[in-house]
């Protein structure tokens, strides 16, 4: 939610900030009616004001008819599910209409990439891409799928859409739309099985249509550069700087697609600024482009405002992708994508052919998460308990490598130590024969002439442990 709120604590009238702000959100479709809000009490903890703040901005948009608050239900976009933004009166109701619906990290370790071959699936201390599996909600998804299990019709656990269960899509669609700002609805989105399947289909529709080139950030994901280059598309490095792609050279390089993560770059953690964010969409649209945003895990902050995603500016020409691996747990298999609306037939015939639609219980079962707010509450403990861990590294860091730069803390779950000079490669294997496997940073680089470092993952191990794998990484430098 917070992503569609941007409250300046500076001037006065914050209720009036946040009312026109959840007004605008709700006017644009952002914000589509039944959507579940959190709690008074949870938003003014997010927005950083009082609840006080919050109690009087749904007040003033429940006596405009704009919200409802029920007892027991807590505070809802008002108006009935059939009622929908433009374009979106075919998308199934809550109840759970079934049938197809109409078309319209790294050579180690990002999202869900990057096992080597004999690598130990345990999570070693200090590796980027991996969450904490401890802290799956076991109890909550076990009732998520009990309601599932008891809801479901007959015709549900049949061959339904390929595109995925329609009541997770209209779920789906709501939470992107209310913390990502996302601009879709249930129609465009695709279910899949991981952010894996998602750039299998991405790759696959780029192909029918002709591109056999895309740009990708450099530095970034190996295991993803990897997994795109076996997929047959040939990979164009694009610089990155502290305001993220630089779009002046993937305009010289003529490339006809780029992937990005403009929320939080992998693996320097900065995010695309606004006008290389208007830069880019203006050339996709110039060109003929298409920009594929990978926002892999963007719900993760603790020191900067949010950032929402760049499909809500240019769903015309972003394909748009995500997946619960690092806020649920990889097993799961669960991702989705929404492509622009004239990729959508080939994009729903790839997902067809793939499988015929992913897991429907599952898919049911975190459409349950997703509408009792579990899902909500899942993230906020484990952003505490993420932020508490990231404080651990980077205490440590400073304790025991005085003086070296640390980058990319604000938010996600890994940050940078750089190390010039040093053979980041070298040091990995030292410290992978020690038990612990950070990232080299070079080996996140396409191109050539690229910093050293070591990439740091935080959010699978205890902050006592963390500091003490700190202590035995900076012996071995």
């Amino acid at each position: 939610m917070e992503a569609l709120i941007q409250v300046d604590h500076s001037r006065p009238g914050l209720a009036d900030q946040v009312a026109t702000a959840l007004r605008r959100a709700i006017g644009d479709g952002r914000l589509t009616p039944g959507t579940r809000l959190p709690s008074s009490r949870e938003l003014a903890a997010d927005l950083r004001v009082s609840r006080g703040v919050v109690v009087a901005a749904y007040e003033q948009l429940i006596a405009e008819g704009r919200l409802a608050s029920t007892r027991g239900s807590g505070t809802t976009v008002a108006g009935t599910a059939a009622t929908s933004r433009a374009g979106a009166a075919s998308r199934p109701s809550r109840a759970g209409a079934t049938g197809p619906q109409p078309t319209g990290g790294p050579g180690g370790t990002v999202p869900e990439f990057g096992l080597p071959a004999g690598m130990p699936r345990a999570a070693l201390p200090l590796r980027p891409g991996i969450p904490d599996l401890g802290a799956f909600p076991r109890v909550a998804w076990r009732r998520a799928y009990e309601r599932a299990l008891v809801a479901a019709t007959d015709a549900e656990l049949g061959y339904g859409d390929p595109a995925g269960a329609p009541r997770l899509r209209v779920e789906l669609a709501d939470y992107l739309g209310r913390v990502r700002a996302a601009r879709l609805n249930a129609d465009a989105l695709i279910v899949t099985t991981g952010a894996a399947q998602a750039f299998v289909m991405v790759a696959q529709v780029l192909r029918a249509a002709g591109v056999d080139a895309i740009g990708l950030e450099d530095p970034g994901s190996p295991g993803i550069r990897d997994h795109l280059g076996a997929l047959g598309l040939r990979l164009v490095p694009v610089p990155v700087d502290a305001d993220g792609l630089d779009v002046a050279a993937l305009e010289r390089l003529q490339t006809p697609a780029v992937l990005v993560t403009p929320a939080h770059q992998f693996p320097t953690g900065v995010v695309l600024a606004p006008a290389r964010r208007a830069a880019l969409v203006d050339w996709a649209r110039r060109t003929g482009g298409v920009i594929v945003e990978d926002d892999y895990d963007a719900e993760f902050r603790y020191d900067r405002d949010p950032v929402g995603c760049l499909q809500g500016l240019a769903p015309d020409v972003v394909a748009y992708l995500g997946s619960v691996s690092k806020a649920l747990a990889p097993a799961l298999r669960l991702g989705w994508l929404a492509v622009p609306a004239e990729l959508r037939p080939a994009a729903r015939s790839a997902k067809a052919a793939a499988d015929l639609g992913g897991p429907v219980l599952e898919h049911l079962a975190f459409a349950e998460l997703l509408a009792s707010g579990g899902y909500d509450r899942h993230l906020r403990r484990v952003r505490r308990a993420h932020r508490a861990r990231r404080d651990a590294v980077v205490a440590a860091v400073a304790a025991h490598l005085p003086g070296v730069r640390i980058a990319g803390v604000a938010a996600g779950l890994h940050l940078v130590v750089e190390l010039p000079e040093v053979d980041d490669e070298a040091l990995a294997a030292l410290a992978r024969a020690a038990g612990l496997d950070p990232l080299p940073l070079s080996s996140t680089y396409l191109g050539t002439g690229g910093r050293t470092g070591l990439v740091l993952g935080y959010a699978s191990h205890p902050p006592a442990r963390l500091a003490a794998a700190v202590r035995r990484l900076a012996a071995l430098i």
